[in-house]
């Protein structure tokens, strides 16, 4: 069988997964999640939405989205084709690691998904021509609990590593950490 390694990430609650794939003459196979491997992560939520991203042109950032309150999701992401830079923000005012944030790289080779907590912040710059992911979240999507922060908060100070060249204009009107901390109070 495939294996599944574990590793904490610098963010409080945050892990990635190392997934080595078994092949043979007729090609591979790679066992993408499993609770009894991701459990020191996962713990006993229950996965109950997959969700499947395309992003066309390198460059191109999403988010940094989150839910909050009781919709607060904690969800596995995993790149299946292409490639990008995945970037965890940590928003929760009580964590050690509050507005710090780490980025991995994911590739459909690489063979690693990200771990991201209840009150962390997700993005990622795509990297690679026509990159897919595949998002296993612990919450249903609930709009009304749906937030953001901008991508380019100076008090965050992601270091994106290509020019920005796409953005929507949903995510470019997302507010800073500290606009959004005083809105939400």
């Amino acid at each position: 069988m495939t294996q599944n390694l574990l590793y904490a990430l610098p963010i409080a609650g945050a892990f990635v997964a190392e997934s080595t794939p078994r092949g043979d003459a007729r090609g591979s196979f790679m066992r993408l999640f499993c609770a009894e491997d991701f459990a020191q992560a996962h713990g006993e939520r229950k996965i109950v939405q997959i969700n499947w991203s395309h992003t066309a042109l390198p460059g191109t950032v999403r988010g940094l989205h989150f839910q909050r309150g009781a919709a607060a999701d904690a969800k596995w992401v995993r790149c299946l084709e292409g490639g990008v830079w995945d970037v965890i923000v940590d928003l929760r005012p009580t964590s050690t690691t509050f507005m710090q944030w780490q980025a991995v790289e994911l590739t459909a080779h690489n063979g690693k998904a990200v771990f991201i907590p209840e009150g962390c912040a997700h993005g990622f710059q795509c990297i690679e021509p026509d990159s897919r992911l595949l998002y296993l979240h612990t919450a249903f999507y609930n709009p009304a609990a749906e937030r953001g922060v901008a991508f380019d908060d100076p008090q965050l100070a992601i270091a994106w590593p290509r020019e920005v060249s796409l953005l929507s204009e949903r995510d470019r009107a997302l507010p800073t950490v500290q606009a959004w901390l005083s809105e939400d109070a």
